[in-house]
């Protein structure tokens, strides 16, 4: 007790001496003890919530500009003009949008949600992280097929604004402005193009309770996910602001696009009027028209105005993919064995061997890493035990490592 009573530091907002708080900060004319600057922190927050202040808030004069947001692009995904373009006007637009005042005229902006049609491992997944990296905004990756009705098996359309306030960290006006990439939405197409006499709860059921969310609506969000329980404290999401990007290969969808392409045209004029079509990527052709047939319903079609496509990679594409980017797949593994003290070099017709086993087993973008891990798996066991400082890797060197690995068993006929 003597000591408590000798004590002269005290806390200058609630009078608490060094001796009955945890931590005592100093400053140049006080003190302030653990307890009140936590306390402190949490009016900080609060007081800013109140005022409609976010760290994410964005000013016309910084927004990005479409060209700006292309050229990034460029840096990370190889190709894709097409997509690039639409992408960078439509997400710049967005943030117009809710950067926007409400004008004399009552004139307001629409949601402009994307949706992009491309085969898997053309790079759709890749350009919506590679944006929402650039915004600096919550982004998360839904995986549509996981999705049912409510009261059944499966997640619930929720789930979706549930894992974007877990990225935010339960920032609800943060996770408002963030970015939403519902994979596989082609998975969810219903089973023919007219409306199901049963009950399809992992189809048409889901398309018709993502309309609310693509639209924007205000919607009970359970913050743990799962199912919903009365007991279960929710967060309110206004899904306003929040961009949705959807993605899908939309496989047979070509199927539709010749038809319609075909059957615009009878008689001797038709082998003519079409001989400018490009037969070996019909995608560029796409229309709504062309995902309603394949079971979108009108109503997501319609909330979903952009629509985009994705070109198949080429072979020169597939070897740029390999070295080009800044965090392309060669980088990755020149800085894993440089962490090592290894320094790796790679010959150029290794790489010409890559793509050309990665177009042979059809494995697109993806299967690049694959591969290449399947050459390097003897030397990343190994080199980290050994005094070794230089990998060289020749093309016999990659032939022989490729061909000890089970890849050969997936070779296409």
């Amino acid at each position: 007790m003597a000591k408590k009573a000798n004590s002269s530091n005290h806390c200058s907002f609630c009078g608490r001496s060094e001796n009955d708080v945890n931590l005592l900060i100093s400053g140049i004319s006080g003190y302030i003890c653990d307890m009140c600057s936590e306390q402190a922190h949490e009016i900080v927050n609060e007081t800013f919530k109140s005022n409609g202040k976010s760290a994410l808030d964005i000013s016309l004069n910084s927004l990005p500009k479409p060209k700006q947001i292309k050229e990034f692009l460029d840096q990370y995904v190889i190709g894709q003009d097409n997509a690039k373009r639409f992408l960078s006007v439509s997400v710049y637009n967005h943030y117009k949008r809710i950067l926007q005042k409400t004008m004399k005229d009552d004139v307001e902006i629409e949601k402009s949600n994307i949706i992009m049609v491309g085969a898997t491992g053309t790079g759709k997944t890749l350009l919506a992280r590679t944006i929402a990296k650039l915004l600096r905004v919550p982004f998360t990756i839904v995986d549509a097929t996981v999705l049912t009705e409510a009261g059944y098996v499966g997640e619930d359309i929720e789930s979706i604004l549930t894992r974007l306030l877990q990225v935010a960290d339960y920032d609800v006006a943060a996770a408002e402005r963030g970015i939403v990439f519902i994979d596989e939405i082609d998975k969810i197409a219903r089973k023919g193009d007219n409306p199901s006499i049963t009950r399809d709860v992992s189809g048409e059921g889901v398309q018709q309770g993502l309309l609310k969310l693509l639209e924007g609506s205000v919607v009970n969000v359970p913050p743990q996910g799962g199912r919903k329980h009365p007991e279960q404290r929710m967060i309110a999401v206004n899904t306003k602001n929040i961009l949705f990007i959807c993605g899908g290969a939309f496989d047979g969808i070509e199927k539709k696009i010749a038809s319609r392409l075909n059957t615009r045209v009878v008689g001797y004029a038709a082998s003519g009027r079409n001989s400018d079509i490009d037969r070996n990527n019909l995608l560029k052709y796409v229309t709504p028209m062309d995902l309603k047939a394949f079971g979108l319903i009108p109503e997501i079609i319609g909330r979903l105005p952009i629509l985009t496509y994705l070109d198949p990679l080429d072979r020169d594409a597939l070897l740029r993919i390999l070295t080009e980017p800044k965090n392309s797949i060669i980088k990755q593994y020149e800085k894993l064995f440089q962490m090592d003290g290894v320094t790796l070099t790679i010959e150029k017709e290794v790489y010409e061997y890559i793509v050309d086993k990665a177009i042979e087993f059809k494995l697109g973008a993806r299967g690049l890493r694959s591969i290449v891990e399947a050459i390097m798996i003897d030397a990343m066991f190994n080199l980290p035990s050994e005094e070794k400082k230089k990998l060289h890797v020749t093309l016999e060197y990659a032939v022989k490592h490729f061909e000890k690995s089970d890849f050969r068993h997936l070779r296409v006929a």
